[in-house]
């Protein structure tokens, strides 16, 4: 059984050759090949471990069983018009995974509940100017998305005292937490979130959610803080806001087109802060086992885990 590597990125970069020494170290008799250096006869290939894929390489593999993801996303590998339906894709659950996702959002969330922007430009012009600040209790912070991440982020940030609700597809429970579900929902939960952190998975029904509408359901001087996907974000709909004075900040980790051009209008924002699509990437030494555990299940015919239903996109 032969398991591809490929990546959108150099597979031969650090964190790329992480994952091929991880594989190799935790199964020595894996046949590993790398895309495309490696790659050989396209019939040698039974698995795929990919991020951003070309489109159409994995139509191209006659014998392909299973395609895995590097994360917890499959929005690209499903956006690839080719892809064989045949074929199961599994995604990467990974504890520390979720954990560094809700880190980034806590962090986010606390910087701008304590004025961080504020004080930045104080110091940079020698100002000394303190001003009180609301509790954490007064504070409504809504998540879009209740799956792994977004119920981690929650909870979290419950644990410090904000008022915190969710949004999601089909109602969900978790203690403490206001929960919204279903479109008949989402303007209510708008409508109560000061802040609003995007952790949705890619899907049609979500692409564009963050729109003008949205913003203009939020209370005036929200923020909005996405770590899911650029394509979330209307992009133009969001400096309109931003300057219209009914959104305050912006915190974006994700972008429509990465790296994000030099030119974007995002980098240079005052009220937007940007970090390069890291608020989580996947440690090869917490996941390679459950990667390296489908591979296997493919291999004897088992049941795999963590298999994406094509139809809901995660």
């Amino acid at each position: 059984m032969t398991l591809m590597f490929v990546t959108s990125w150099n597979p031969n970069g650090e964190y790329g050759r992480a994952w091929q020494q991880r594989l190799r170290d935790r199964d020595p008799g894996i046949d590993l090949r790398v895309y495309p250096d490696t790659m050989g006869a396209p019939e040698d290939i039974d698995a795929c471990l990919v991020w951003a894929p070309p489109g159409g390489l994995m139509a191209s593999l006659p014998n392909l069983k299973v395609v895995m993801s590097l994360g917890m996303g499959v929005d690209h590998i499903f956006r690839d018009a080719q892809y064989p339906a045949e074929v199961p894709v599994c995604r990467v659950v990974d504890d520390d995974l979720i954990e560094r996702m809700s880190e980034w959002c806590v962090h986010s969330v606390l910087h701008y509940h304590r004025d961080g922007d504020k004080y930045d430009a104080d110091q940079a012009n020698c100002v000394w100017n303190p001003m009180p600040h609301m509790h954490a209790t007064e504070r409504r912070v809504g998540v879009m998305g209740l799956g792994a991440i977004g119920a981690d982020t929650a909870l979290k940030l419950r644990a410090l005292n904000f008022d915190v609700a969710g949004w999601s597809r089909s109602p969900k429970d978790l203690p403490g937490i206001e929960s919204f579900h279903g479109d008949d929902q989402m303007g209510a939960f708008l409508g109560r979130s000061d802040y609003v952190i995007c952790l949705l998975p890619l899907t049609p029904e979500t692409e564009d959610v963050l729109n003008a509408r949205a913003f203009d359901a939020m209370p005036k001087g929200g923020v909005v803080f996405n770590a899911a996907r650029g394509a979330h974000v209307v992009d133009g709909d969001l400096i309109a806001a931003l300057g219209s004075g009914q959104l305050s900040y912006a915190k974006l980790d994700v972008f429509r087109e990465e790296p994000l051009p030099e030119d974007h209008p995002f980098w240079r924002h005052p009220k937007i802060r940007v970090t390069p699509h890291n608020a989580g990437i996947t440690n090869p030494d917490t996941a390679v086992e459950q990667i390296l555990d489908n591979y296997h299940r493919a291999r004897d015919g088992q049941p795999l885990n963590n298999v994406v239903d094509p139809a809901r996109g995660y």
